[in-house]
């Protein structure tokens, strides 16, 4: 292939990739004057091209923010201490490395055929709390992408009994808090090329990864077939999620079912919605 034409789709990946996360920061207004945002870094594909996203952002706005890296060793064994230090030296970032062993405590609580993400998320996520209003960061930056919101709706939907999925943007409990997802346009395929054009140093998680019948993966086997059958359908469903109509739905708390108006100009409006 002619080296323009490769060069071409690299910066094609690049400014869409950059496009979709502005496109969230436009639509939620995630990232604002004087954040200082503890951006997690698990070495995944998905928190290397989070970082990079957000610092674009920070060189192109006008906006006074603070970044700093933040991961957690979770004494996995065989787990390379030194990849994400050399990294992030060399990017130039500020950053911290966390040290706990919840590989010990999630391994001793659980059996092997225990799902053992859910454990480990909660583990992790009160470490990183802790830390964050410790340096008093008042935002939380985590990399989950589309399909990870697309694939946690349906969770929710099969095995919960909820509608709820990951929302770019939540505070948490104790409203110090708020976490943003800069990357919830962003298609998992399109981060899965940038991180090899990156050329980043991944590092795996072999914790839960390899465990059979995990709802989740059925659940992105689902929308992968569905994707294949009918090209789009996960943007479709990714924009159904922005137009919710709680009068069409059966949740008296969002829309109240017992104070319908008698006029009969509305009643015929509403008669020919339904």
């Amino acid at each position: 292939m002619d080296i323009s034409l490769i060069e071409k789709s690299h910066m094609k990946l690049v400014r869409g990739l950059r496009k979709l996360v502005w496109k969230v920061q436009d639509e939620f207004n995630i990232i604002e004057e004087g954040d200082k945002i503890l951006v997690c870094l698990s070495g995944g594909k998905d928190s290397y091209t989070m970082l990079d996203m957000l610092v674009n952002i920070q060189k192109a706005s006008d906006l006074n923010c603070e970044l700093v890296a933040v991961n957690l060793d979770q004494k996995q064994p065989g787990f390379p201490e030194d990849v994400l230090p050399r990294y992030l030296e060399n990017y130039g970032i500020k950053y911290k490395i966390l040290e706990k062993n919840t590989y010990k405590i999630v391994t001793e609580k659980l059996s092997e055929n225990q799902t053992m993400c859910s454990l480990c998320s909660r583990l992790r996520r009160g470490t990183i709390y802790e830390y964050a209003r410790g340096i008093g960061a008042n935002k939380i930056a985590l990399g989950h992408h589309r399909e990870d919101v697309l694939e946690t709706f349906f969770l929710n939907l099969f095995f919960g009994g909820k509608l709820e999925t990951m929302p770019p943007k939540f505070l948490t409990d104790d409203e110090q808090i708020t976490v943003i997802r800069p990357l919830v346009y962003c298609p998992e395929h399109l981060i899965q090329e940038y991180a090899v054009l990156r050329e980043f140093p991944i590092i795996p998680c072999n914790l839960c990864g390899s465990q059979p019948k995990m709802q989740r993966q059925m659940i992105k086997e689902m929308l992968n077939s569905w994707e294949m059958e009918y090209p789009d359908r996960k943007e479709i469903i990714m924009t159904s999620l922005k137009n919710v109509h709680p009068s069409h739905l059966l949740d008296n708390k969002i829309f109240d079912f017992g104070d319908f108006s008698l006029d009969p100009q509305v009643f015929d409006i509403n008669r020919k919605v339904l």
